[in-house]
């Protein structure tokens, strides 16, 4: 998928009344067939093993997961990001079916620092080596 085919499906209400949001590419990891995806993707496996962990997760209402059609970090997935007014983005990438936990584990960290800032040595293992982006604040 390129760039132009990018398209966030998210529910805007629900994500404009949060000030953290997770995005998950349910599109990564995909196997195609005529132009048709076959099966379920590994970004969908991994949405639904971070939908199901976070329903135990205490920020489970400060900070929603949102499904992201692509992300277009294909030749890098399965890819998440952690946004929040005022602070920076991250975008990683190259996370295995089992990193659930590990996102979610990071999604804490990140929502507990008043910048976003996640130093290396403190990210859970499967986040310190698939970073794409860190993008400052507005």
């Amino acid at each position: 998928m390129t760039a132009a085919h990018t398209e966030i499906t998210t529910n805007s209400s629900a994500v404009a009344s949060h000030t953290h949001t997770l995005f998950v590419c349910q599109t990564c990891a995909s196997v195609w067939q005529d132009g048709k995806r076959i099966g379920e993707s590994g970004g969908q496996k991994l949405l639904h093993q971070i939908q199901q962990l976070a329903q135990d997760w205490e920020l489970r209402d400060e900070f929603p997961i949102q499904a992201v059609e692509c992300m277009s970090a294909c030749n890098r997935s399965c890819v998440v990001a952690f946004v929040a007014k005022g602070k920076l983005t991250y975008l990683f990438g190259d996370l295995a079916g089992d990193s659930s936990a590990a996102v979610l584990e990071c999604a804490s960290q990140y929502y507990a620092k008043t910048d976003g800032l996640l130093p290396w040595s403190e990210r859970p293992e499967p986040l310190k080596k698939g970073i794409l982006a860190k993008i400052p604040p507005l």
